[in-house]
């Protein structure tokens, strides 16, 4: 099994590179979509959540209010270290569950948003960084997201740094690119963790 870390900038694609190399055949294990799973009604999670930061980010129907609580954390650093304090462990949980069920020689992409910003890098055989400048987030945030450039300005502040994200790159996939060019970049980067996960799986 080869063991890949996978993060980039709010706004840079990773997404998009995350969905490319499970059509190639890769296991993806959604970091995001954890984090949803491990707040969802009726869960331990979310009693943690409301009782840090009260009913107000609850929705009508009982569930996480998710912007409200984006609104809440992202503008204060220490609301956000509670946060993370709740739901990283849950989150690691989970992953580690889904990583021993894949199979042996598997490539399983692990899509972690704050691998950098939280020192995960040592926990994965290798790191992709997919990489735009912050004028490319700043354009997707707001456009194809809907963000004001002040809520997207917020998030990429409170985020690592280009240069930081950077540094934990074993592979770096710029995404500053037409689609054909990335689908290409994507298409070579799998053909390398085939191999690397060849090479482990016969140690």
């Amino acid at each position: 099994m080869l063991k890949v870390g996978l993060t980039g900038g709010i706004g840079a694609g990773k997404s998009e590179v995350s969905r490319l190399l499970v059509e190639h055949g890769a296991v993806l294990i959604d970091a995001d979509r954890i984090a949803r799973e491990v707040v969802a009604p009726g869960t331990p999670g979310l009693a943690a959540v409301v009782e840090a930061f009260g009913t107000d980010v609850l929705a009508a129907d009982g569930s996480l209010d998710r912007p409200r609580l984006g609104s809440i954390v992202f503008a204060d650093p220490e609301k956000l270290a509670v946060l993370n304090s709740i739901v990283h462990p849950l989150v690691g949980l989970r992953s580690r569950e889904l990583e021993e069920a894949a199979a042996p020689d598997a490539v399983v992409i692990h899509d972690v948003p704050l691998l950098t910003e939280n020192g995960l890098a040592p926990l994965y055989d290798l790191v992709i960084v997919v990489d735009a400048s912050p004028e490319t987030q700043l354009d997707r945030l707001v456009r194809l997201r809907g963000m004001t450039e002040e809520d997207a300005r917020a998030r990429m502040a409170a985020q690592a740094t280009r240069a930081q994200r950077r540094e934990t790159a074993d592979i770096l996939i710029d995404n500053d690119v037409p689609l054909d060019t990335l689908h290409k970049r994507v298409a070579d980067v799998w053909d390398d963790l085939v191999r690397r996960a060849r090479e482990a799986s016969a140690e």
